[in-house]
């Protein structure tokens, strides 16, 4: 191939970059958080969302950006939502709301892959939209390090190890380092991610600064797009649940800490009604909402998010499954559902029709917002995250926040299995055979922890 070279200087404070110009496309050379960087050439027309990133324009990008995951979400679920404008002033006014209301100092993030560097923009109660670029972080190093992050956390031979710490440290680089300058300075404890194709699945709890781990710091919660979160505020400390779940079943692996699990959330921790195995169905699912309007449903039980259209995702009820698709027909909004609990869920790593199911859990089903995991935790895992995180409910000002201190917990060892018995800061749980038979367990790996995170409204 014949190539044309050239000598480019791009200056930054007496920096200058030399490269070479081919006939091949290229895209961009650029400094980070260089608000308009030189294009050189381009491999095709740049989107709306990219042009206004490229001249500063944040006004213009931030609708541009909401727009183009709407499209993503409407796309996959084959609906069409309300045409509903959003703005950085909205946001902020949204944000500075919820803050006066929870006391809790909430960021919006939207974090934007391109081929050639990643996109950051911030959003705060107060002040303007901050934006970075990080040109380390192009999309395929990014989705290869979020894979291997993923990986290695997940993976059960090295549990105990901490191969995943360098990526933990290399994605808290990249996406959280540049901007917390901006966060301490706004005074922000907690974080809204909204993200782009491949990094809709991370488990952003366990990034990690050298020191502490992300949820250390701040709560957090990860949305479709702002426009297509429910933003109302209510207090549910002291909402009852309707706890359904099965701990057998014909074709999937038992779940023996199920009924155990329910027992302690309706009858230690929260009121409450409970319905195991038989009586957990569709059926009565809905009969159970229809007697009374319950704002925490608690499903404990396998869930898929799957690779392909959305009725290949599924909840495993006892004699059926509910699809994706099908749980829009529920009529959870009405009157609302305030949190959905999947307590043994997980969804197919690297796939993006899987992840917009997981991401847009919330919004399909129409519940505010929803406690998923990424993946299959271990049995003992989840009831001693699923009951720490029920305690804190009663308490925190927001559902992040309750999800977070359970973490909390979980990482420094406070919650863990001691001689047949789940031991927490607030009292102990007896274990069933099947479990009480493996022995003293340490929970404080990001395995155990890491997975589960607020989809759609953290509050």
């Amino acid at each position: 191939m014949k190539s044309v070279v050239s000598s480019i200087g791009v200056s930054l404070a007496g920096l200058y970059i030399i490269g070479s110009v081919s006939r091949e496309p290229i895209l961009e050379v650029a400094i980070a958080s260089t608000p308009n960087p030189i294009s050189i050439a381009q491999a095709a027309k740049p989107s709306k969302v990219e042009i206004a990133l490229d001249e500063g324009n944040l006004t213009e990008a931030v609708p541009q950006i909401e727009a183009t995951w709407e499209k993503q979400y409407e796309d996959y679920f084959r609906i069409t939502f309300p045409d509903k404008s959003i703005t950085v002033k909205d946001v902020a006014n949204t944000l500075d709301r919820i803050a006066k209301q929870t006391g809790k100092n909430t960021a919006l993030i939207y974090v934007f892959p391109l081929d050639q560097q990643l996109e950051l923009v911030l959003i705060t109660p107060k002040g303007k939209p901050i934006h970075k670029r990080i040109l380390a972080a192009k999309r395929e190093v990014l989705l290869e390090t979020v894979k291997e992050f993923r990986k290695n956390i997940v993976n059960h031979s090295i549990k105990g190890s901490k191969e995943y710490f360098p990526a933990a440290r290399q994605l808290h680089q990249w996406i959280i380092a540049p901007l917390e300058a901006d966060l301490e300075t706004n005074n922000i404890d907690s974080l809204i991610f909204c993200m782009g194709v491949g990094l809709r699945t991370m488990p952003l709890a366990a990034f990690h600064d050298g020191q502490k781990f992300l949820i250390e710091k701040y709560s957090i919660g990860r949305i479709p797009a702002f426009k297509l979160t429910d933003t109302r505020y209510a207090d549910i400390k002291k909402s009852p649940v309707l706890a359904m779940g099965a701990s057998k079943f014909k074709e999937q692996e038992p779940l023996p800490a199920v009924p155990v699990e329910l027992s302690a959330i309706t009858q230690k921790l929260r009121r409450g009604k409970s319905f195991l195995n038989q009586e957990f169905t569709l059926h009565n699912l809905q009969s159970q909402r229809a007697s009374q309007p319950f704002k925490i449903i608690h499903l404990a039980t396998h869930a898929d998010f799957l690779p392909g259209v959305p009725s290949n995702s599924y909840v495993q009820f006892w004699d059926e499954k509910l699809r994706l698709n099908q749980m829009k027909h529920l009529s959870w909004n009405n009157p609302p559902v305030e949190l959905l609990v999947l307590s043994a869920c997980r969804t197919a790593l690297g796939d993006k029709d899987a992840e917009l199911g997981f991401a847009g859990l919330a919004v399909n089903s129409g519940v505010k917002s929803a406690l998923a995991s990424l993946w299959y935790v271990s049995d003992e895992g989840t009831l001693g995250l699923m009951t720490e995180f029920y305690r804190h409910l009663a308490t925190a000002p927001i559902k992040a926040e309750a999800l977070r201190q359970a973490q909390i917990a979980m990482l420094k060892g406070q919650v863990r299995i001691e001689n047949g018995q789940l031991h927490s800061p607030r009292g102990n749980i007896s274990l069933p055979p099947e479990l009480a038979g493996l022995g003293n367990q340490n929970l404080s790996h990001p395995y155990y922890w890491a997975a589960f995170t607020i989809v759609g409204s953290p509050w």
